[in-house]
């Protein structure tokens, strides 16, 4: 055979091996795709001195910590927390009352209902009835208008209960533009700020 022919079956011959090689690596990977391999973890010392207490010293009583959970709906007008102790409702202004208004609009009450269902699920013994106003007009005007708009929740969440409103303690309030949850520098923030919240105690 030819020198040249010899050379070039032989580089043939080594390309088709390296290629077999390099494929059955890939087909066989030592560790997952995408994944890294590290060394070993270190050892660590059980009688290191930055792991023991001091002497004297005891470790602080286990405790729960208190998970909560928001829940908003798609148009943000009704938003729902729960915490390991209490559920709150948070209902906007728009939805429930027109403009500067505590009359109730005639589709506020099936949301009410859906609340005074859950009160009665949970058996809450205690509601409270919390009304809220952005920072615009006075003060003294957010007062009257919040609470007014917490008695008429107050009114309808009763009406709603039906027998079982006969065991809820009702503590309602209004705060006018004290406690906002939004920053009232925009319409949207002030918006979240005009609202109602229910809250009552889970029962477990």
């Amino acid at each position: 055979m030819p020198r040249h022919l010899t050379t070039a079956v032989l580089t043939a011959t080594v390309l088709i091996l390296s290629g077999t090689a390099a494929h059955a690596v890939d087909d066989k990977p030592s560790a997952p795709p995408g994944s890294t391999t590290t060394s070993a973890p270190p050892q660590v010392d059980a009688n290191s001195p930055g792991l023991k207490l001091a002497d004297g010293a005891t470790l602080a009583p286990a405790k729960v910590l208190d998970i909560k959970s928001v829940v908003e709906d798609l148009s943000g007008d009704e938003r729902r927390s729960d915490t390991n102790e209490t559920v709150t409702f948070a209902l906007q202004a728009e939805v429930l009352f027109p403009k500067d208004s505590a009359k109730l609009n005639p589709d506020a009450r099936s949301r009410i209902q859906a609340i005074a269902d859950e009160i009665k699920a949970q058996k809450a013994g205690t509601v409270r009835v919390f009304g809220f106003t952005d920072n615009l007009g006075s003060y003294a005007h957010g007062l009257v208008l919040s609470k007014k708009r917490a008695e008429a929740v107050h009114d309808e969440l009763t009406a709603a209960l039906g027998a079982a409103g006969g065991d809820v303690t009702f503590q309602v309030r209004g705060y006018s533009e004290d406690y906002p949850i939004a920053d009232n520098g925009s319409e949207e923030g002030r918006k979240k700020n005009r609202r109602v919240e229910v809250s009552f105690p889970k029962s477990g």
